[in-house]
């Protein structure tokens, strides 16, 4: 039996995969219909950059394909009722973005074929026991991490809802998960940490450097370079071949065997070079046929194979690195690698500088960058990840940001500008590739600018060994290959790590709490590991050698951490000025681990007595909703919640309040005799 939905109004025929209401309106092609073998999703998606999903129906079994085939289109085209919606959790939206269409019938096709490897033949069959069965045998054993398999579950949870609304009900069960999947997800991360490692410091750095040397010194060489390479293209498309043609073909050969110069060639990955038809046509204006027949008589195929030479541009080269040009010359054919790698410069300096997502700075427009009155440039952008319209879905064509980026690489931008005409995008893949759009408007996506990536790492290091510069070579990061979303995680590790940097990195990613901010920059999972292991390392090794020379002079230690800053201590002189790699850092790491100094006496929480010896710690549990509200903002603010060492205490920080400098307001009275009185409990004295 085949599942055909019901159309909306007696006069939509045919039924389209994709209503038309539910089309992004940027979109011009032709949209799937509900038969086709395959449906192509990008109509759901606004994002230049986005990427092009689509559903390949011979995926699905036979037996289940139309019973999936009409949810799918319940998916794209219905919403989900307010009733299955009311108690759910805000992260509920009643109809899925154009990401989370696709990963949900990745889902359910993962379903679908488990289900026919068991002969099941309808999906009348997946009731609450199959559900359980196949989280045990398909999903537990993925290794998935809590939002996979939240995300996982809820495709389930959403598959049973659509199909109680369809119009031809297959009889799907509920989830045992439907209202609460605690039992099925594994526990979070601590801390809420990113799981995208940030790029190693000896890796961003010289990948930044020729960026900026790219976009601020060389673009210019490139940029002219490209006019004159669109210059001999349009002489050779508008050569015509006469005999004239034909004889200036032959005399331009004839001058290069007198004065013994090789032939322009192209170069090849593999064999041997080719003649540079292309270009001989444009110096000559004659046909390239013309150029073919002339060289393949003799002696020409000969002195080809001993004379191959270059295609050299008529431009000349004016930037340099450290007083010698940076190239001899630039060669016809290789533009187009020139002008991938100047735009991947670009997009690095941007993205690292800014901190966009990799689809936002993809989907800049040309002119977004505007001059600023009173300060820098301001770089706006569109969002398109947390977008939702009216009624709370996404909306596939985002929104402006309310904070525009500050503009620091304004070079970068007026290159992208050079490179694309007026009104299209800055990464505008119809100038940036051989491909052509016409669908509508759509940028580089983020998969090729990963990929763009590599090989521009891969060029740097040719340029820098040629130049004799290996220490401006690009090592492989290793925790992973270069990615756009690493640039982004990189400078929220920098900004993080300085202070206010929480806060800063909340207005600068229009985060809502600095706690997702802290995620961002998350040190849990190792930061920028060996930089990191360095500094935190240095550190340890000043405060065990204060502590040491503490203990020399007799000084007391005290505190819940007292015994273990002692023993860590000892370890102090074997370290001191002798941590410059990571090796060292982590063994220093690894033998001690001190406690956590006391904070100064104005800010410390724990009250000193005059004596020495342990505080004890005056805690009691929130006495109302406000205080334990506030606790909560204080903690998220704290990027070292998870691990908190006690502290210790030295006879130098017991003497921090006898040497503070009195309020003005209390200069001249007589000291109050020590209280008695928890701190959390006093009530502050009147001036």
């Amino acid at each position: 039996m085949t599942f055909v939905p019901q159309p909306p109004t007696a006069a939509t025929a045919p039924i389209w995969a994709i209503e038309p209401d539910r089309v992004a309106p940027s979109w011009r092609g032709p949209l799937p219909r509900y038969g086709d073998p395959i449906w192509l999703l990008p109509p759901l998606d606004d994002n230049p950059a986005g990427r092009a999903h689509r559903i390949v129906w011979d995926g699905y079994p036979d037996v289940l394909r139309e019973e999936f085939r009409l949810l799918v289109w319940l998916l794209i085209n219905r919403r989900l009722p307010d009733a299955f919606l009311a108690g759910r959790a805000p992260s509920w939206r009643s109809r899925p973005s154009y990401a989370g269409i696709y990963h949900t019938h990745l889902a359910w096709l993962r379903l679908a074929k488990w289900l026919a490897r068991r002969g099941t033949t309808t999906l009348r069959a997946c009731q609450a026991d199959v559900f359980d069965a196949y989280f045990d045998d398909a999903i537990r054993p993925r290794g998935l991490d809590r939002t996979q398999v939240h995300n996982e579950l809820a495709a389930f949870t959403r598959l049973w809802a659509l199909d109680a609304t369809s119009p031809c009900p297959a009889g799907v069960g509920e989830p045992p998960w439907a209202h609460d999947d605690d039992e099925y997800v594994p526990s979070a991360r601590p801390g809420g940490a990113n799981t995208t490692e940030p790029i190693a410091p000896a890796t961003i750095g010289p990948l930044l450097v020729w960026s900026l040397r790219l976009v601020e010194d060389f673009a210019a060489d490139i940029l002219a370079a490209t006019e004159a390479h669109q210059r001999l293209l349009a002489r050779a498309a508008h050569a015509s071949a006469t005999p004239e043609s034909r004889d200036r073909v032959e005399s331009y050969l004839a001058r290069l065997a007198a004065d013994g110069q090789p032939l322009p060639t192209r170069a090849r990955t593999a064999g041997a070079p080719t003649l540079a038809t292309t270009y001989i046509s444009a110096l000559t204006d004659a046909t390239e046929h013309q150029v073919q027949r002339a060289c393949q008589k003799a002696p020409w195929p000969t002195y080809l194979r001993n004379h191959p030479g270059t295609s050299p541009l008529p431009v000349e080269i004016t930037a340099q690195v450290d007083r010698q040009p940076w190239t001899d010359g630039i060669d016809f054919h290789d533009i187009a690698d020139l002008r991938r790698h100047l735009a991947t410069a670009a997009f690095v300096v941007i993205a690292y500088l800014t901190g966009m997502r990799p689809a936002e700075a993809l989907s800049l427009p040309h002119g977004c960058c505007t001059p600023s009155a009173d300060g820098p440039a301001l770089l706006h952008a569109r969002t398109f990840k947390t977008t939702t319209g009216t009624d709370g879905t996404h909306d596939p064509s985002g929104r402006r940001r309310e904070t525009p980026w500050v503009a620091i690489p304004t070079d970068a931008v007026r290159v992208l500008e050079s490179m694309a005409p007026s009104g299209s995008l800055l990464f505008d893949a119809a100038h940036h590739t051989q491909r052509r759009h016409h669908s509508r408007p759509k940028a580089l996506t983020v998969e090729a600018m990963r990929e763009r990536l590599a090989a521009y790492a891969d060029w740097i290091n040719t340029v820098a060994t040629r130049l004799g510069r290996p220490h401006e070579r690009v090592p492989p990061d290793p925790h992973g290959p270069l990615t756009p979303r690493r640039l982004r995680r990189t400078l929220a590790w920098h900004i993080a790590r300085r202070p206010g940097g929480l806060v800063a990195l909340a207005v600068q990613y229009g985060h809502l709490r600095t706690a997702l901010s802290a995620g961002y920059a998350s040190r849990s999972r190792g930061g920028i590991h060996d930089l990191l292991d360095i500094e935190t390392a240095r550190a340890t090794a000043d405060t065990l050698a204060r502590l040491h020379d503490d203990l020399a002079t007799g000084a007391g230690i005290s505190g819940p951490a007292a015994a273990r800053a002692i023993r860590s201590a000892s370890h102090g002189p074997a370290f001191a000025g002798v941590l410059h790699t990571s090796r060292q850092a982590r063994e220093l790491l690894a033998k001690s681990v001190p406690g956590r100094p006391r904070q100064p006496a104005r800010l410390s929480p724990v009250r000193l007595r005059q004596r020495q010896g342990p505080v004890p710690s005056h805690r009691s549990p929130p006495r109302c909703t406000a205080t334990r509200r506030l606790r909560t903002a204080v903690r998220q603010h704290c990027p070292h919640r998870p691990t908190r060492p006690h502290p210790h205490r030295t006879r130098r920080d017991a003497g921090t309040p006898s040497r503070l400098a009195p309020h003005p307001a209390t200069a001249g009275r007589t000291p109050a005799p020590p209280s008695t009185t928890p701190p959390r409990h006093r009530r502050p004295a009147s001036p």
